[in-house]
């Protein structure tokens, strides 16, 4: 059972590469993500189950678990998948190369399966590697020098970050008490005391390289280059959700390994908390100067997703609490966004912020959809980022650190400010040009604006009722710290 999503969107790809006719491509396409998806909350609903894949050597195994955050990650990865996937079929035919985006778009939803399941940090390199692999080729889509470039800039983050991360894994294998992950963390305490200072080194080595993926600096140059040139679906699942895989192996490695209570006051994580601000600050900064469109969305997800990190890194029930809605709230506003940003694009062809202005008497859906997911980027109520936001500065002051709970609270409000003076000029603009500006109405399809206009509306409902989402994911904060 833990192999069917797993296997199916990776097969199934296959056989999308080969369907040459557009319309059954299409229903293969979207049949293979529901299917999956059903999979996905079957899978939600058994109880804990290991299944074990292969032994490479002694301890080392590939092995899956359907812990609580696999369950969490992957009906974030669906949930998102689904709208972006419908969205997809107009927007893709008018880019060209369907058969390419939609064969790679469905197979990387089965490596993002894998690799929320993973049961130990072997397993979860091995998807994680694949998962960088396998989305190049979405970032390459438009076979220009510039997508050429950004994507193997992309790859070559990707893949660095993740090869420092397994530098540090050679160095604390030997301290794990069992290799597979476990809840408060697998390391064997008394014999990890003798040699702390190594293994603070190695755990800073792990986050920095998996932040990469993450975007977090210094590794973040990636994301900007990457997203203008990806077509807008490969633009929103990269932002909403692959850069999210870069957080779930942060929190495996921080909670599942290392475990909080070696961690907690020690100096890698006022390090990274510190970097993590930093980019809060300096991706809101860069958003605020940017004139590309795409590129502006991208610098923002550098800021945003950092936002998460501040939380995961307080190492504590909150703080991961509030990391983990903000992971949920971001990727459903950033894929809004970026649809948004498409439809702009595949409807008027204009790429500059400074070319926007009455685009919404052009596209008011889509516009009104952009505006809404922007004011949850804020944290504006009563859109679900205002309550991620809330949390996560609670969580800041209510930390072992008081300098560091003031400095969150301060650099997220400076970022929620900066966030206005770049997002909402856009709309404010696009929706009141003048009176003397005339303004054919060209919205686009409904297959691209429902897609959109659902996920904003499921960004507003998370934010008046968000009581199950936070309960459930208390539940799994819980349990991290036994």
């Amino acid at each position: 059972m833990l192999l069917l999503p797993i296997l199916l969107p990776l097969i199934g790809g296959i056989f999308v590469f080969r369907q040459k006719e557009e319309q059954p491509r299409n229903r293969l396409t979207f049949v293979l993500v529901l299917a999956t998806a059903v999979l996905v909350f079957g899978i939600c609903a058994l109880p804990l189950e290991t299944m074990e894949l292969l032994t490479i050597q002694g301890g080392l195994r590939l092995a899956l678990r359907n812990d609580s955050l696999a369950k969490f990650f992957m009906v974030l990865v669906v949930c998102i998948w689904a709208p972006v996937v419908v969205f997809s079929f107009p927007y893709i035919k008018h880019a060209a190369r369907e058969r390419q985006f939609l064969g790679f778009y469905t197979m990387t939803l089965g490596v993002l399966i894998g690799l929320a399941m993973a049961a130990n940090f072997v397993t979860m390199y091995m998807f994680f590697e694949v998962m960088s692999l396998i989305t190049v080729p979405l970032v390459l889509h438009n076979a220009t020098s510039a997508s050429r470039r950004a994507g193997f800039k992309y790859l070559g983050y990707s893949v660095f970050g993740a090869g420092m991360a397994l530098a540090g894994y050679f160095f604390i294998a030997y301290y794990l008490a069992v290799p597979d992950f476990v809840a408060g963390g697998a390391m064997n305490l008394i014999t990890a005391e003798k040699h702390r200072s190594l293994l603070l080194w190695a755990y800073c080595l792990m986050i920095i390289g998996f932040g990469a993926k993450a975007g977090m600096m210094p590794m973040q140059a990636w994301l900007p280059s990457a997203h203008p040139e990806a077509p807008a679906p490969a633009s929103a699942v990269l932002s909403g959700v692959i850069t999210k895989g870069g957080v779930l192996a942060i929190i495996r490695v921080t909670y599942y390994m290392f475990g909080p209570d070696f961690l907690q006051g020690s100096w890698p994580q006022y390090v990274l908390l510190v970097l993590a601000l930093a980019t809060v600050f300096v991706g809101s900064m860069l958003a605020y100067r940017e004139k590309l469109l795409k590129r502006r969305l991208a610098y923002s997800t550098v800021s945003q997703v950092s936002y998460v990190l501040f939380g995961v890194l307080l190492l504590t029930p909150e703080g991961l609490l509030a990391g983990m809605l903000q992971m949920v709230f971001h990727a459903v506003a950033k894929n809004t966004l970026f649809l948004s940003a498409g439809a702009v694009i595949m409807s008027t062809s204009f790429l500059r912020v400074d070319q926007l202005r009455g685009v919404g008497k052009r596209m008011p859906v889509t516009m009104l959809c952009f505006t809404a997911s922007a004011l949850s980027l804020i944290g504006i109520p009563p859109m679900a980022g205002f309550v991620s936001k809330w949390y996560l500065i609670s969580a800041g002051l209510e930390g072992a650190s008081w300098a560091f709970g003031m400095a969150g609270m301060v650099v997220l409000i400076l970022s929620a400010l900066l966030t206005a003076g770049y997002l909402l000029p856009i709309a404010t603009t696009g929706f009141f040009p003048g009176k003397e500006f005339i303004a054919e109405r060209k919205e686009v399809g409904p297959q691209m604006t429902v897609p959109m206009i659902v996920l904003s509306v499921v960004s507003m409902l998370l934010g008046l009722f968000p009581g199950g989402v936070i309960q459930w994911l208390q539940q799994l904060s819980i349990q991290l710290f036994p």
